[in-house]
């Protein structure tokens, strides 16, 4: 058994299944936006305050992987009514994620490293031209980061474009040098 198949799918659906019958975590009756940032909120969670970051982790040494974070996203999205699609390309390229029920319920969801030597371009101008030609009127950016300095290069990016602190820019703190063990606190 590959390591990422134990990690994805059968440890995963362990968590899905005491979501399912511990919360109401799948019980969702939002729209697809808020839906989208609630799903979101959930793994931003697990990876910053309850120990998934180790995920992205290999002998101490951050993977760096923008696909675990879009693999990681995909799995919290089991039991919903919302059609998730991945890398759909609806003609002006593929956007990570297009959580849709109808034709006017439509969210986009942007993966990125903190470390993308793009990243100011692709958040100025990648997301509205995939909102542009899904018709989607909502988008969320999710930007993962692995070091101090990551974490202050895109903090410099987000308020040079006038969007830190915006709803729909949430940021990952995958670091592992800032989560001590409560005993170590």
């Amino acid at each position: 058994m590959l390591a990422s198949e134990y990690i994805y799918v059968r440890q995963l659906k362990v968590l899905q299944k005491k979501l399912l019958s511990q919360t109401l975590f799948y019980n969702v009756q939002a729209n697809t936006y808020d839906e989208a940032h609630r799903r979101l909120a959930y793994l931003k969670d697990v990876i910053e305050n309850k120990g998934g970051h180790r995920i992205f982790y290999q002998d101490g040494v951050p993977l760096e992987r923008e696909k675990d974070l879009q693999i990681l996203y995909r799995l919290v999205w089991f039991g919903t009514p919302s059609d998730v699609t991945t890398e759909a390309n609806d003609g002006r390229g593929p956007v990570d994620f297009k959580i849709s029920r109808r034709a006017h319920d439509q969210a986009l969801v942007e993966m990125k490293l903190a470390k993308n030597s793009k990243l100011e371009r692709n958040l100025e101008k990648q997301v509205p031209i995939y909102q542009a030609a899904s018709d989607a009127k909502r988008a969320i950016k999710a930007i993962i980061f692995f070091t101090k300095s990551e974490e202050q290069r895109v903090t410099g990016i987000l308020d040079k474009l006038g969007i830190l602190g915006h709803r729909d820019i949430v940021l990952i703190d995958a670091r592992a040098d800032n989560k001590p063990s409560g005993s170590r606190a």
